[in-house]
């Protein structure tokens, strides 16, 4: 893709972000190009799921299609939740610094309780791929491995949190005892991004009990 195709879709997204609605007339007309210029990157624009119309019905003439940004689009603007997180993080351990280790132990809590049932009766091959999914889902872009033992890999090439993790290791230890209470597995990392790593690296093995 061109490098003006590339800057004019960010236009009309900023446009549209910031003013809201627009017509291809009207974007066309701020941008200072073509209406089929414009209708070429709204189409595209909507493939990617990152606008939806409005029809409006007019006195006279044709209906009239309005352009805004679908929910879709608001993951393309800059988000502050880790500077956020930090600041509230950082004001209850003034308050109460043993109330930060209780919150990432809720956390913990809360997702065991919420992925458990998907667990329920799995084999730990089932168990390391609906974990991998989980996680992947949730923006940590996971690969799995496995090994020659009968155990698994589990490598997480980023980390929505590492801001958070690397001032807090009250976060990664959670996730590992998370991983060790849902896989029911001994889980090992050997690798950690939020302490200059270049991965995530979890080793499962199955426990002596377990076939």
């Amino acid at each position: 893709m061109r490098q003006a195709d590339v800057s004019t879709k960010q236009t009309i997204l900023h446009i549209l972000k910031t003013q809201g609605a627009h017509s291809v007339a009207e974007l066309a007309a701020q941008l200072e190009v073509t209406e089929m210029a414009v209708r070429r990157h709204i189409q595209s624009l909507e493939k990617d799921g990152f606008l939806q119309s409005a029809v409006v019905k007019l006195p006279k003439g044709r209906p009239l299609h309005r352009y805004m940004l679908s929910p879709e689009a608001d993951k393309l603007f800059p988000k502050n939740y880790n500077v956020l997180a930090l600041d509230l993080l950082a004001e209850l351990e003034q308050e109460d610094g043993a109330m930060v280790e209780r919150l990432f132990e809720r956390r913990k809590v809360r997702l065991a309780e919420r992925y458990a049932e998907r667990m329920k009766g799995k084999s730990l091959a089932e168990k390391v791929r609906i974990l991998a999914q989980i996680q992947d889902d949730s923006g940590y872009m996971v690969r799995v491995q496995s090994g020659a033992d009968g155990g698994y890999t589990l490598v997480e090439h980023n980390c929505p949190i590492s801001n958070v993790a690397y001032h807090y290791q009250q976060a990664c230890r959670c996730e590992l005892q998370l991983f060790q209470q849902l896989l029911d597995s001994d889980v090992e990392r050997t690798e950690c991004l939020a302490k200059g790593g270049q991965t995530c690296t979890y080793q499962i093995r199955p426990r002596s009990a377990q076939s």
